[in-house]
């Protein structure tokens, strides 16, 4: 009797666990926009090509700097599992460092990280 109390009991607790999960009833708040991970990585190579772009035609690092910070801000919708997210993690770096580059005025060198950084954010398409 007292083992059937216990799995009972144990029973009623993971389904109630189940029921009231968060992530079960998880949805984007009003007024934020999710985007499929697929698109997030379409939209971060898009900044990184306006970036380059950007530095081709002579923008202002300020501006080549917003335009990276936009692209880094989207690759945080690239969430679909723990393999992705490791690559993510290793393809923001390398934004990061465009970023930072452009931060203290360094196009050039911004410039010499983007290539890159479009690779490897080209490179988890197939990890999703």
């Amino acid at each position: 009797m007292k083992t059937i109390k216990t799995i009972l009991l144990s029973s009623l607790i993971a389904l109630a666990m189940g029921t009231f999960s968060t992530a079960v009833l998880a949805e984007a708040s009003e007024g934020r926009i999710s985007y499929s991970p697929e698109d997030a990585i379409d939209m971060v190579l898009g900044e990184i090509k306006k970036a380059q772009d950007a530095i081709a035609a002579g923008k202002s690092s300020d501006e080549v700097y917003k335009i990276i910070k936009q692209g880094m801000d989207y690759s945080k919708e690239v969430n679909a599992n723990d393999v992705v997210d490791r690559a993510r993690a290793k393809a923001n770096d390398i934004l990061k460092k465009a970023r930072s580059a452009a931060k203290e005025g360094d196009v050039k060198k911004a410039s010499e990280f983007l290539p890159p950084a479009a690779k490897a954010f080209a490179d988890l398409k197939p990890l999703i």
